[in-house]
């Protein structure tokens, strides 16, 4: 084990250097830096380790890595706040009670807004007419787009005890089937229509075969139903620990499974990954994600929730509507996905919007391009923040914070969050790989869900000796900075060599006439697979063919990674969380309804290809 002192992250307070005047010193700006050091970074020798670790750990800043190869945790200078999320908004509603807290800001909709003691108070209402149908523990799931109501059932939710089951607006009969059957709902909130889809139709044909499901409740009905509750009704406690909600997993490789989150994991990732992110009390949170997605209703609401400031709830994402919200309602912060991000860059007029309050942008969902996040933060004029994680860590494990170089902003998914743990192993033998190896991301601390619900097969491989596997492969450096190098299941190995997609998909990303570019394993009886990329034009960069850009990637990496498969599509498929689904464009070129418009010629050879 050793101890990394980074003074570089410095603020300013002297703390290193008063306790510390052995190993600190303050420079002509107040700052400690390491005696003898202008790097402002080192390994400290054992004896030294305790002491700078005291002195560090007194700093308000993260200065201290605790390290072993590629095995780092961030140790958390205040404790985990240990509440429920119900009791979290009677904490923030006393404390501000008059403010802002959530506004419907459909611009076709009822310009609704509550005040945060408005807010505690219907929450309250709605947990008390839920428990006049539902027990503590019970699960409830709410199967709507994003509307006002999906927040307070959050907190109505929360405040009973119940552990609410979020669904994808965009499920069909058999879909929302599993979801209901599998999590053994006794009760299920929907909104009639949108997304195209008649959901009263379907609830009413599917709901007699779903015995367990006792309560059904339409949004028209909403007002009713809360109606019912009876202030004489007790509210329970509920623990830190107990499970506050069902999260199905994005299905962007098979089918979905409902990961238990607990109100530990919700309060406390919301908080530190918005602190982290730069969320400022009194800020606007302007929220576009789907709510039933664990960056929504945890980064974004939990977090707007945690750190006092409004929450502005979109209905969906469309690019003049949330440009629009930023400009109304002088957005602070915003947490989007790399689909999303690109959709606003490309937007024509964006840099004539008036978006000076907008102070830093939270990425999450899936990697940002280095190269889309350069040109965003340079057009939109605001901080970007990289976070990583997954549904399994309650949204977020590691993340870039406001003060690391421009570099690490656009090149890694930062550190762990305080009080966390990551380290990369390999994939089939668990052992911890050295710095600068790639191997599998796994998580340890109070971050990691309870397990999957009801799937124990499920959850002994995916949660070992109390380390769940993320599935994802990256890379740690000597900082314990990590960069995401690709998903495990999308791996290709041609003729025994290992390719990473997401290192030709930056490549490509990079090329002026790309706009987007997903790379895929197809098999191949010769090779095992084969490498295809599947493209966006940029429709404002140059003209662009095929063949073109496999002589790009023949220049620019070794020649065995190049794509071998081309084919340009204008849009790609993707989960409602903006997620693209790579095994739908497997599935579609296996199906031949997406056919390649230009392919390679295979060497077909009994030695390996020399990388250039």
């Amino acid at each position: 084990m050793k101890v990394t002192v980074d003074t570089s992250r410095c603020q300013g307070h002297g703390l290193c250097a008063a306790l510390s005047p052995a190993l600190f010193e303050l420079d002509e700006t107040g700052r400690s830096r390491l005696t003898g050091e202008t790097a402002g970074r080192a390994a400290l020798p054992d004896d030294l380790l305790e002491e700078a670790a005291d002195a560090a750990a007194s700093c308000p800043e993260e200065a201290i890595i605790l390290a072993a190869d590629s095995d780092v945790e961030t140790p958390g200078r205040t404790p985990l706040v240990r509440l429920s999320l119900g009791d979290l908004l009677r904490r923030v509603a006393g404390e501000v009670p008059g403010r802002a807290a959530l506004v419907d800001g459909d611009p076709l909709g009822s310009g609704r807004q509550w005040t945060y003691a408005e807010l505690l108070a219907e929450s309250e209402r709605i947990a008390r007419a839920l428990l006049l149908r539902f027990r503590p523990g019970d699960r409830i799931a709410m199967w709507s787009a994003n509307t006002p109501e999906w927040a307070l059932i959050q907190y109505g939710a929360a405040l009973a005890g119940l552990v609410l089951v979020t669904v994808n607006p965009a499920l069909r009969r058999d879909e929302l089937a599993h979801v209901l059957r599998q999590s053994r709902s006794r009760g299920l909130f929907y909104l009639e229509r949108s997304h195209g889809i008649d959901r009263t139709a379907i609830v009413e044909g599917l709901a007699p075969e779903l015995p367990e499901l006792e309560t059904v409740v339409g949004m028209s009905d909403w007002d009713a139903f809360v109606d019912t509750s009876d202030p004489a009704i007790a509210l329970p406690e509920v623990r830190p620990e107990d499970p506050a909600q069902i999260q199905y997993t994005s299905g962007t490789t098979g089918a979905p499974k409902g990961a238990v989150l607990h109100h530990l994991g919700v309060v406390n990732t919301a908080l530190n990954a918005g602190r982290n992110a730069g969320y400022v009390e009194g800020g606007v949170f302007v929220n576009t994600m789907p709510m039933f997605h664990v960056g929504s209703c945890v980064q974004g609401a939990v977090a707007a929730l945690a750190l006092r400031e409004t929450h502005v709830l979109l209905p969906r994402f469309e690019p003049g509507l949330v440009l629009d919200a930023l400009e109304r309602y002088r957005g602070t912060n915003i947490l989007l996905v790399p689909t999303m991000l690109l959709a606003l860059v490309e937007t024509p007029g964006v840099a004539d919007r008036d978006l000076s309050a907008l102070e830093t942008i939270l990425m999450g969902g899936a990697t940002t391009p280095a190269a889309l996040s350069r040109r965003a933060g340079d057009l939109l004029g605001c901080e970007i923040a990289i976070g990583f994680g997954q549904t399994e860590v309650h949204g977020v494990v590691t993340q870039t914070s406001l003060t690391d170089s421009p570099e690490d902003k656009a090149e890694t998914i930062g550190r762990p969050l305080p009080h966390m743990r990551v380290r990369v192993t390999d994939p089939a033998t668990g052992q911890v790989v050295p710095r600068g190896v790639s191997g599998e991301i796994r998580t340890f601390g109070y971050q990691n869900m309870t397990g999957y619900f009801e799937l124990p097969e499920e959850n002994a491989a995916t949660i070992v000796d109390g380390w769940l596997r993320t599935g994802d492969l990256g890379v740690m450096d000597e900082r314990g900075y990590l960069t995401v190098t690709g998903r495990l299941k999308d791996m290709i190995v041609r003729g025994g060599e290992n390719i990473y997609p997401r290192e030709i998909e930056e490549a490509l990303f990079a090329h002026p006439s790309v706009s987007h570019a997903e790379v895929i394993g197809l098999q191949d009886e010769y090779w095992g697979e084969r490498v295809a990329a599947v493209v966006r034009r940029d429709p404002a960069g140059p003209p662009v063919t095929a063949e073109q850009l496999y002589v790009y990637c023949r220049e620019n990496m070794a020649a065995f990674k190049a794509p071998r498969a081309w084919f340009f599509v204008e849009e790609f498929p993707a989960t409602p969380s903006g997620k693209i689904q790579k095994f739908a464009l497997r599935d579609a070129i296996a199906a031949g309804s997406l056919k390649p418009d230009w392919q390679a010629p295979e060497r077909r050879t009994a030695t390996k290809e020399t990388p250039r």
